[in-house]
């Protein structure tokens, strides 16, 4: 009998989450600390009453993108909150979900910016395959409810993961769409890194200035950035 796959989270316990082995000393010092184990409590308490989690597996972007490898790091704010929709992946949907407004525009830009067909699926997969760091900040949410899981301890690790980020490996290009990534500037050496910022790709805040998303050139840009220190760009 093959693996049973679930469309949403079935186990609150951290360290049953696999990560590439290079995250594995941060997700545990996370898991031992004291908003580690608030954060495993209350998502305990809230599947056992019950309610429906997405992501299944939250830490996935953490088991596909191993440290050394992160070229490109994407900030989101939190899982989409649909049935089935998200996958561990900033802006990323599963196969055959269609793909929200904001990541619609994602992809619009995308051809604009760099003549990219668009996609297949909304799967962001293949970015994350090439050292894209696709990181919420906050890393489950409850079915219907936005921001449900904001403020429980999602973003003591998801702060520490980006400090490692910015403090180990080569130089890398953060990616900060809308006011909540660009809170996070703070966290990255930007002496060292590439940091580009604009608005979300939202359809509330896409076309709006400062900079709108649509248009920004995010895309050709961290590959002109990535090639100009002697490494690869990402065939997004």
């Amino acid at each position: 009998m093959g693996p049973v796959f679930h469309d949403r989270l079935i186990d609150a316990d951290l360290a049953h989450w696999p990560v590439d082995p290079g995250w594995a000393p941060l997700r545990d010092a996370f898991v031992r600390s004291a908003e580690g184990r608030s954060l495993v409590s209350h998502l305990t308490d809230r599947l056992q009453a019950g309610a429906v989690v997405y992501p299944p597996h939250p830490l996935r972007a953490l088991a596909l993108t191993p440290p050394e490898q992160v070229r490109v790091v994407i900030l989101g704010q939190d899982p989409y909150h649909g049935p089935g929709q998200a996958e561990g992946l900033a802006f990323s949907v599963a196969p055959g979900v269609k793909p929200p407004p904001s990541l619609r525009n994602i992809f619009q830009e995308l051809q604009r910016d760099a003549g990219s067909a668009p996609p297949a699926n909304g799967s962001l997969v293949r970015w994350a395959g090439q050292g894209v760091l696709l990181l919420n900040t906050c890393l489950t949410v409850e079915d219907g409810q936005p921001a449900s899981h904001a403020c429980r301890g999602w973003e003591v690790f998801t702060d520490a993961l980006i400090r490692h980020c910015s403090q180990t490996g080569p130089a890398k290009a953060f990616l900060l769409w809308g006011a909540h990534a660009q809170k996070k500037r703070g966290l990255i050496d930007t002496a060292r890194h590439a940091v580009l910022e604009a608005n979300h790709p939202s359809p509330l805040s896409a076309r709006r200035p400062p900079v709108p998303f649509l248009g920004c050139g995010h895309f050709s840009a961290a590959n002109r950035w990535l090639l100009a220190q002697g490494r690869p760009p990402i065939a997004w």
